[in-house]
Formats: structure tokens, C-alpha cells, sequence
């Protein structure tokens, strides 16, 4: 069913349609080759039971790759023109499979309910929205358990990026607090239109348990937010404001185990729940 996903001339007489100009401010950039459409749907190992969720759809490219490959898919679309539009160009490339499409023409980072718990997240999520928005499915929908997202090649590098690398930061903690991302390819930006001025990335996400710790995810991410807030300091230093003095920065970070004149980019998302922990002790 090759035939069926968009390519760049049915992209561009879509937008012709709609008299769409693709927004920045929304991060609008449409995959036009099928090509890179089937390489996504086939690294995020989704299968005819999956429940999908995308955000951003679009003009509907991934979506109809998706449609091909799992039982149902759920996208989540903020523009009004391009959600109004998507059922219909299902029907008209993939009428046997439109019904298994669920629009909701919302804010991403404003849904909390979906009609079917989701099993996996597959998406080109927004260059200017994607951590956010990745981080509010984790913390929102916790029924999937791997997901593959498409981003902005620097924000692929952050994502899966481990201590003490010079990408390591605050998105790569609070990703690791929910799952395990890994970056596993890279996108050119000529399989887009209109073309962007940087690769993307392909990263992977595996879900897996939160670090054990008294500590809430809220508490743990307020010492990650310090930390990083200036990246050269010490953490006695960049913690200090959090607990009112640098003494009393030193004290949590030794009861937690950990040198005090560290630095954040060193530690991982467990060091940082045990000094969240020694922080906020009742």
C-alpha cells in the first residue's frame, strides 16, 4: 500500500487546498517521502495491536503509515484546518482502514483523557514543543511502554544523551526519570517541506520504572532545574538557592553520598533523587 502515503506533490496540492502556509511558531514541517515514512513506522516495532498515539499529525503522512501497521491511532492535531482535514484524507488514500483514525483537535500539552489507552507514542513531534510534550505524555499516559519520536537533531542529542556529556541536561535527567531514550538515526532536512535548516533525530523510548526514592517527581526535578540553572557551578553552589545557603547545599549533597563540589552535568537521575530526598526530608 506504498501508493497510499503522501509524497511531495500530494503534500503540496493538500496545502494548495487548504491554502495552508506552513506555521514556525507551530513547528510545521511535513514529511514527503514514503521512504522515511516506512523507516519510522518499522524502527518503532508497532504491530496490528498496537494503540497509537501521534502528535502533530499534519497533512496526515505518518499517520497513514501508522493506519497500515496498528489497530487504532489516536492524533492529537492544534491546528484547526489540518484536524478538519485528516479524517478526510484518510478516506480518501486508506478508506479501508479510516475508521481505526481518532482526531482530537486539541493542545497536546493540554489533553488528559484519551477514548483508548494508548500502547505506544509515535510522532514528528514539533521542534518547538517536543520535550514538553514528551514529558507530558510520560507523566499523563502511563499505558505505553515504548514510543519512537522524531525531533530536532540537537534536541535528539539531549534526549538520549548520558552523564557527563556535553549535551547531558535538564531534559536528559527528567526523560530518564520515566524511561530509557536512545538516539538511532538521523533525518535529512530535504525529506521535509518546507525544508528545515537542521537534521532530525530518531530517538527510541522504552519505558521503565521511576528511581526508587521517598522523593516526588516534582521534588527530584526542582534539584535537577537548580543544578542545571547555571552549569558551572558546584552544586553546593547551584543548590543553595533551593535550600537557602551553600552549607546547606553541602549538607544534602554528603548525606546523599555525593561530592558537593560536583557538578549536574556528572550525576544521573538517581543521584539526583537522593539528594532531592535528603532536601526535602520531613
Amino acid at each position: 500500500m506504498a501508493g497510499d502515503l503522501l509524497d511531495p506533490s500530494a503534500v503540496r496540492e493538500l496545502a494548495s487546498q487548504l491554502g495552508l502556509r506552513p506555521s514556525k511558531q507551530r513547528g510545521q514541517n511535513f514529511v514527503t517521502d514514503a521512504n522515511t515514512i516506512r523507516r519510522i513506522v518499522a524502527a518503532a516495532g508497532v504491530t496490528e495491536d498496537d494503540v497509537v498515539l501521534e502528535v502533530g499529525p499534519g497533512l496526515g503522512s505518518l499517520t497513514l503509515g501508522l493506519l497500515q501497521a496498528v489497530r487504532r491511532v489516536i492524533a492529537i492535531e492544534i491546528d484547526d484546518l489540518l484536524a478538519a482535514q485528516l479524517p478526510g484524507t484518510a478516506v480518501a488514500r486508506l478508506p479501508q482502514r479510516a475508521a481505526a483514525l481518532t482526531v482530537i483537535n486539541a493542545d497536546a500539552l493540554r489533553v488528559d483523557a484519551l477514548p483508548e489507552a494508548p500502547t505506544a507514542v509515535v510522532a514528528n513531534l514539533p521542534y518547538n514543543v517536543a520535550v514538553p510534550v514528551l514529558l507530558h505524555l510520560l507523566a499523563t499516559f502511563d499505558s505505553w511502554s515504548r514510543g519512537l519520536v522524531m525531533v530536532q537533531a540537537e534536541v535528539a542529542d539531549r534526549l538520549a544523551a548520558k552523564p557527563g556529556s556535553k549535551t547531558y541536561g535538564v531534559p536528559s535527567v527528567k526523560i530518564a526519570w520515566h524511561a530509557a531514550a536512545s538516539r538511532i538515526g538521523t533525518v535529512p532536512p530535504t525529506v521535509f517541506w518546507p525544508v528545515p535548516n537542521v537534521d532530525s533525530g530518531l530517538v527510541t523510548i522504552e519505558r521503565r520504572p521511576p528511581p526508587e526514592t521517598s522523593a516526588t517527581r516534582d521534588q527530584v526535578f526542582a534539584v535537577v532545574d537548580a543544578a542545571f540553572a547555571q552549569r558551572r557551578k558546584m552544586l553546593r553552589s547551584a543548590l543553595a538557592g533551593l535550600v537557602g545557603s551553600s552549607a546547606a547545599a553541602s549538607a544534602a549533597v554528603t548525606a546523599a553520598g555525593l561530592d558537593p563540589k560536583a557538578r549536574g552535568e556528572t550525576l544521573d537521575v538517581t543521584d539526583f533523587a537522593g539528594i532531592a530526598e535528603q532536601i526535602f526530608r520531613p
